[in-house]
């Protein structure tokens, strides 16, 4: 698919504040019009984002998966889980089929994103992350991330 210049300046301007910041980009993928890849950090945070030619923003995605056995304990933790986001100034999305998918986004409008932007909005969204793993104690141990004790 070819892009138009502003799309390609945009993919090009992403992958390069995020290498400034620390982060390997991998897995990059183009669809009709849009654009994502994988994010990794030198501090073990991982994500994806998002560009769409038809957005203005670049979009955060994060995903925690369970399995539909954990249908009750997800859904009683749905309210601090939203609150969590809505602290941090992220959003979520809840899918259920023959598992759980708890995606927590965040987004940054092009027009803002520099260096500084991006970092803080990456520390907003990380710290989002970590309150999340917390509530539902989750133990990241061996780069396998499972239920905790």
């Amino acid at each position: 698919m070819r892009y138009s210049k502003l799309m390609k300046e945009r993919i090009r301007r992403v992958r390069v504040l995020f290498k400034e910041l620390g982060y390997d980009i991998f897995d990059g993928e183009t669809e009709e019009g849009s654009y994502h890849a994988g994010f990794e950090g030198e501090n073990g945070y991982e994500g994806s984002f998002y560009i769409d030619q038809d957005s203005k923003f670049l979009e955060l995605a994060y995903t925690f998966s369970f399995s539909s056995r954990m249908t009750l304990f997800v859904r009683d933790k749905l309210d601090e889980m939203l609150k969590i986001c809505y602290e941090f100034g992220c959003y979520l999305n809840v899918q259920k089929s023959d598992e759980i998918m708890f995606t927590v986004f965040s987004k940054i409008y092009f027009a803002g994103l520099n260096y500084y932007s991006l970092k803080e909005t990456l520390k907003d969204f990380t710290g989002c992350i970590d309150s999340l793993r917390d509530l539902i104690e989750i133990v990241k141990e061996g780069g396998n991330i499972h239920e905790g004790s």
